[in-house]
Formats: structure tokens, sequence, C-alpha cells
């Protein structure tokens, strides 16, 4: 199967009827939110998805994306690039009161009045999620010259007592 450029919207119901299984990629310059906490690293986010009816009849959304991007540094305040791969499953509800009845494993995302799923804005939610609270490099790569130290603190803190003058007032 080819590596297609995906559709932004597709519905989940009509596709899982048919066991719809999609390869393709969406351009990383549609994702302003991505770009918005990051920069542009590679061109597009790989994407798989599978849509499938489980065995109590639920359609289901599942796939996995993947992609680098540029964050900087916290520590150093360079950039370096992150890989960012996610897996997900979804099943889709036609309103929040549907979301209730769902088993708890599964993910809920509400269709729009057309009955599609914004597939694209999907993605790019679990790759935002997946960022890094804090990003940055692995220790050996950074190039902070930091003053701290790495290990065990010491089991008693050598300070005077403060408290230690008001025992000579007596």
């Amino acid at each position: 199967m080819k590596n297609l450029k995906l559709p932004i919207t597709i519905d989940p119901f009509k596709s899982s009827q048919r066991r719809l299984e999609c390869n393709g990629y969406f351009e990383l310059l549609g994702l302003e939110r991505l770009l918005a906490v990051s920069e542009k690293a590679c061109e597009q986010v790989n994407v798989k998805v599978n849509f499938d009816v489980d065995e109590q009849g639920l359609t289901l959304l599942s796939g996995e994306a993947s992609t680098q991007v540029n964050l900087i540094c916290q520590r150093c305040n360079e950039p370096f690039v992150q890989d960012l791969s996610v897996n997900f499953t979804y099943s889709p509800v036609k309103n929040e009161e549907g979301a209730e009845l769902l088993p708890s494993h599964y993910d809920v995302v509400v269709v729009d009045e057309n009955g599609e799923v914004n597939l694209r804005e999907l993605v790019e939610d679990e790759l935002i999620i997946n960022i890094p609270l804090v990003p940055k490099h692995d220790l050996k790569d950074c190039d902070a010259k930091a003053n701290t130290s790495w290990g065990r603190l010491p089991d008693t803190l050598e300070k005077p007592n403060p408290f230690d003058v008001l025992k000579n007032l007596k």
C-alpha cells in the first residue's frame, strides 16, 4: 500500500464496517498547535489508522503516529530533535451521553454534525500530549555548564543552629 496523504476528516462508522486500514501522512505545516510548542524538524507525520468493530459491536479507531520535532532544552537552551511516537485507540460516539456507556479502556471522540471525526486534530492532540513536560537533552549530550552535583546528599548538614545564640542569653 502506498504512503498517501490522509483525509482530514473521515466517517468512522462507515470505515469500520469496511474494516478500513489507512497508511499515510499529514503535512507537519497543517498542525499549527504542534508547531506552536515546537519547531519543524520533519516534513510530515506518518500515520497508520485501523477502523474496526470489537466483540461488543463498538466502533474502534486505533493506530499509531510518529514524527520528529525540534524542542529547546531547558538546561542549556539549545535546540534538539525529539522523536514523537504515539499509539491510540478511540471509540467514536454521536454525543456526550454515549461516552458514559463506553468501557473505560477506550478513549472517547465525539463525531461532528456530519458524523465524521477530524483525524488530523486527533493525531495532533496525541502528539502534543507526548511532548515531554520539561524537554531536555540526555545528560551526556547536554552542553549546560551548570554548577550542580549529581548523586546523594549528605545525611547531615553542617550548618550552625541559629537558635544556639539563645542559649547564651540565660
